[in-house]
Order: structure tokens, then C-alpha cells, then sequence
């Protein structure tokens, strides 16, 4: 599964950042057991696989073209970086972005 995730650094210890100051893209490859692999973008409209959910920092980020996608957004409930992140959604501890536009 693919999780996409707006990230403050090119690193895997980055952190969660709101969509207008990410610096990259983390796709972020991941399964039952933890991060897999993780893959940096500048743009997201280069990204082919399929996403699972997207991943930000506030419910009030600009995730309206997620919603359009029909790509599911789940909000951090604090601040995390990708691993976190990853084991919060195999725990269910992300939190479902109601859908608005």
C-alpha cells in the first residue's frame, strides 16, 4: 500500500507539513509491518501508483483535490514523521478527514 505524505525534508526522519509548506512528497511504500521503502517528489502529478490515503498535518489543509480524486485524508493527531506515521495508520490512530470542498 501507498501512503502520500506532505513532508518539511528530503529524509526519512522528516515531518508532517501543511501542503503550502511541504518541500517534497513522500511516497511512502509500506505493509503490515512498517515502511518498506520511501520515495521523494516534487510534484505528485508524478506519481503513478495508487494511493491509499493521503496523509497531512491540520484537517484544514487544502485537501479538496484529494477529495475530488476520491483519495481518502487522514489528519495526524500531533506532530510525526513518516514512520510514525505509518504505525499510527496500521494502529488506526489517524483521524478521517470529513469530506468538503
Amino acid at each position: 500500500m501507498f501512503l502520500l505524505i506532505p513532508v518539511d525534508e528530503e529524509a526519512r526522519d522528516a515531518s508532517v507539513a501543511m501542503i503550502a509548506d511541504l518541500k517534497k512528497w513522500a511516497l511512502v511504500e509500506a505493509d503490515g509491518g512498517g515502511v518498506v521503502d520511501v520515495t521523494f517528489y516534487d510534484d505528485r502529478d508524478a506519481i503513478e501508483e495508487f494511493i491509499e490515503a493521503v496523509v497531512v498535518k491540520s484537517k484544514n489543509d487544502d485537501v479538496a483535490p484529494f477529495f475530488e480524486e476520491s483519495i481518502p485524508v487522514l489528519e495526524t493527531p500531533a506532530p510525526m514523521d513518516i514512520d510514525d506515521v505509518v504505525e499510527a495508520f496500521m494502529f488506526r490512530e489517524l483521524f478521517e478527514v470529513p469530506i468538503r470542498f
